[in-house]
């Protein structure tokens, strides 16, 4: 009778750590959805993490995969000044941390034309495709958390080279 239980309960174990097995690789993170680039995209932002006061973006990059995050990624950010026009002062660019994090200070970006406020993302890794969003900050909110979910490249022969970023930018490029 105790061989029985202990056979039950060694099944049981066996189980859940099945179960478990099954769960984590079942765990995946959606993709974040393309949006429009604009035609305002100028390469090679400044790495700095503040383009002004008011406005805190936070968030983590992450694999679509299994929601790993992913460190070293490159996301650069463009938004309108006060004036509502493109410029230099509202570009940068921030690198993320081992733990995937990233965090951005800048001033509420403001609308234009039929345009509400937003900043634009160019995300870039490797081993990731790149992703071009944007995020539209609430009126009146002070901060937001946005993560970014990449979709992991497809393996191929090592040694593709060129500008990543230019790729993603490419008129015609075809995404997702």
């Amino acid at each position: 009778m105790r061989t029985d239980r202990i056979t039950r309960c060694c099944l049981f174990v066996l189980l859940l750590l099945l179960a478990g097995q099954g769960g984590a690789d079942a765990r995946r993170c959606t993709p974040t959805p393309w949006d429009e680039i604009g035609p305002f995209y100028r390469p090679n932002a400044p790495v700095r993490n503040s383009l002004g006061k008011g406005y805190v973006l936070t968030g983590t990059v992450r694999s679509s995969a299994d929601c790993s995050p992913i460190p070293n990624a490159r996301i650069e950010f463009w938004h309108t000044g006060p004036a509502g026009t493109y410029d230099d002062a509202h570009r940068a660019a921030v690198i993320t941390g081992a733990d995937g994090r990233y965090r951005l200070e800048t001033s509420p970006p403001p609308g234009y034309g039929q345009r509400p406020p937003h900043i634009h993302i160019l995300v870039d890794v490797n081993g990731f495709e790149g992703l071009v969003t944007q995020h539209y900050p609430k009126r009146g909110v002070k901060s937001a958390r946005f993560d970014l979910v990449l979709v992991p490249e497809p393996e191929q022969g090592a040694g593709v080279g060129g500008s990543r970023a230019e790729d993603l930018v490419r008129p015609g490029k075809q995404h997702h």
